[in-house]
């Protein structure tokens, strides 16, 4: 699915983005009063995935996995709703779909996040 190998330390995506507070607080108000395009606007499933993908890899440090689990799943789960999004709206081919794993779409979107607020202004 990605073109890039996997990085060894998947936090370098996110070196320069903002406090996961401010996503948080970005991402649920895009959720509660947002206009429907913006919640469904390709930003916001790549920053809700970011988001959960930055918590899921700061418990994963901290807990054993079982502790971790929780959101480790969540964040798949958020990754996987942008891979639906981009597999409908952006053209991206999911040929052998049933090979691609949670951390495959992890990757995914720490990849695509990587390009998005490389290409955005400061």
């Amino acid at each position: 699915m990605t073109n890039h190998a996997h990085n060894t330390r998947p936090a370098t995506a996110y070196v320069d983005a903002p406090s996961i507070i401010k996503e948080i607080c970005w991402v649920a108000k895009q959720s509660a009063d947002g206009p429907a395009s913006v919640r469904r606007s390709r930003a916001f499933w790549l920053r809700k995935a970011a988001l959960f993908d930055r918590i899921a890899i700061k418990e994963a440090a901290m807990y054993v996995p079982e502790v971790a689990a929780e959101v480790v799943d969540t964040a798949a789960l958020a990754a996987r709703q942008l891979v639906a999004f981009d597999v409908e709206y952006s053209g991206l081919s999911l040929r052998g779909s049933e090979l691609i794993t949670d951390d495959d779409c992890r990757e995914y979107v720490r990849q695509e996040y990587r390009e998005w607020s490389h290409a955005r202004p400061s």
